[in-house]
């Protein structure tokens, strides 16, 4: 059986200063990859105490893994910040070899630093302010694309690369509240479809996790952990864990996903059952 690694390969996961994505970057670094970590600002750690700035957290990651890791703040939702984050990137490390865009959440234009860890207060279909609706489609999809935008023409030329984009299960149902992060992140699942035929013909695969529910600092601060599932946390019935979304970008990322493209995958310990 061969051990997946990453082993001269430089991973990016986007929105890796606290949270999902740091867990995840580490997770990439300790399968060997070089690393770049990336916060909207230096200082987006801080949100939920994960970190003081976005240098010491990549310090930590390099510590942590024993990999070289670059810091990168940028504001995804703006295509000229965009451009100079790959550029930056490809002036440290040359390429781009594995893409997580993880940045996103249900936050509105007051960052999650804004009340209720930036959750846009009516948050329905009808009634959300138009700039709360803007912040969450531009954070959570134009991001997205944006970024696959400016990599993926470089794995197009070396006929190779891979491009997690991370999605939700709020995606994948309807609901009344969170709406436009649903419709959001139900556009990331299409686009990583189509993305996915597009760049096939040159061994790039596309794919995307949905994590449900997870236990991380800001899903805990925001109330969004209920004590009835809290308690089953580490059974199937339990939040997940990042652990186990790192797991599952691995998986699509490293030889023994190489053969998986254009595809939804739900980390929810089975709560949705239904084809995606």
């Amino acid at each position: 059986m061969t051990v997946a690694s990453l082993a001269g390969q430089v991973a990016w996961v986007t929105g890796s200063s606290r949270g999902l994505g740091r867990v995840m970057a580490e997770h990439l670094g300790h399968l060997g990859a070089d690393l770049v970590v990336h916060g909207t600002t230096q200082t987006s750690a801080r949100a939920f105490g994960e970190g003081e700035s976005l240098d010491q957290v990549a310090r930590d990651v390099a510590a942590r893994t024993g990999r070289r890791v670059l810091g990168v703040a940028a504001d995804l939702t703006r295509p000229e910040a965009v451009q100079a984050a790959v550029a930056r990137v490809r002036a440290e490390y040359g390429r781009i070899d594995v893409l997580v865009n993880n940045a996103g959440g249900d936050i509105g234009p007051a960052g999650a630093t804004g009340p209720g860890g930036g959750r846009p207060p009516n948050n329905d279909g009808v009634f959300i302010a138009i700039e709360d609706l803007r912040a969450v489609i531009d954070r959570n999809l134009l991001s997205c694309i944006y970024v696959c935008r400016e990599v993926a023409p470089e794995m197009i030329e070396r006929r190779a690369g891979r491009i997690v984009n991370v999605g939700s299960v709020a995606g994948l149902s309807g609901r009344a509240e969170g709406v436009m992060y649903a419709t959001a992140k139900a556009a990331v699942h299409e686009y990583t479809r189509c993305l996915a035929v597009q760049l096939r013909p040159y061994n790039v695969t596309v794919n995307c996790v949905a994590p449900g529910g997870t236990m991380t600092p800001r899903f805990v601060a925001t109330g969004q952990a209920k004590p009835g599932v809290v308690e089953h946390v580490g059974t199937l019935q339990g939040y997940g864990q990042p652990e186990d979304i790192a797991h599952a970008v691995a998986y699509l990322v490293t030889d023994a996903g190489r053969h998986v493209s254009g595809q939804v995958l739900r980390v929810d310990g089975g709560d949705q059952t239904w084809p995606a």
